[in-house]
């Protein structure tokens, strides 16, 4: 039992911490203090300690791997909860997915679009999705290059069932906060650039980046939606 009220001030002091950091990095940028969401990203962490943090209010996370989200949602509070699947997605694993989470952020490819479309179609259902950007160009991450992004998706703008709604990244890690900046802000000038575009089926209102590392400059930055897990439930358990 003291093991798990420990546990349970731990994330309590973290989320508030975050939230702290969260609203003054928005002052700072000019923002409202509520413009930005956190999405707790629930990747190996204990349904109890998730359970624990939307008990405090956190209103959406994110699961890496369709497996672990599927073998964990019986177990969790999910009600009002706003479940993303912000890790690589294989079409095989499409099926299952869809449906069961309320956006799906990593959509790199028409192909996979185009599963998730269809499913989506066979269900009757729309998917929300954001389109992932490799804006660092690194060969080891998945996404989408900022400049075949328009292209990809205006072949996804036709397809039913699915609905872009921005666009998500994983940087990459820089020590100095300019850097960071200077990425981020190349990110958010391509999402005001396509929002600009108003291509149809295509919507730029998400911008998700930032995580436990990096959300205090992705914010000022102009991020939408800061992805968070180690600062918040701690170190993770492989």
């Amino acid at each position: 039992m003291t093991e798990r009220l420990s546990d349970n001030r731990y994330v309590s002091d973290n989320l508030s911490r975050i939230r702290e950091e969260m609203q003054e990095a928005c002052l700072a940028a000019g923002r409202p203090v509520d413009a930005v969401k956190l999405l707790a990203v629930t990747k190996t962490v204990e349904p109890e300690r998730i359970n624990e943090a939307i008990r405090l209010g956190v209103a959406q996370i994110g699961e890496n791997r369709v497996q672990e989200f599927l073998k964990k949602k019986d177990d969790l509070h999910l009600d009002g909860v706003q479940k993303h699947l912000i890790g690589h997605l294989q079409t095989n694993k499409v099926r299952q997915i869809v449906g069961q989470v309320d956006m799906i952020q990593s959509v790199d490819s028409l192909r996979l679009a185009a599963a998730i479309a269809k499913r989506s179609e066979e269900l009757s259902i729309t998917t929300p999705v954001l389109v992932e950007v490799n804006i660092g160009g690194e060969e080891a991450k998945s996404g989408i290059s900022p400049e075949e992004l328009e292209a990809l998706l205006s072949e996804i703008a036709p397809l039913k069932g699915i609905h872009v709604c921005g666009l998500m990244t994983i940087p990459p890690i820089f020590e100095k906060e300019c850097e960071k900046r200077k990425i981020f802000s190349k990110m958010y000038q391509l999402f005001v650039d396509i929002g600009a575009k108003k291509l149809d089926n295509i919507d730029m209102m998400e911008l998700s980046m930032g995580m436990s590392d990096d959300y205090r400059e992705a914010i000022l930055e102009g991020s939408t939606m800061v992805r968070i897990g180690s600062a918040l439930f701690g170190k993770r358990n492989y």
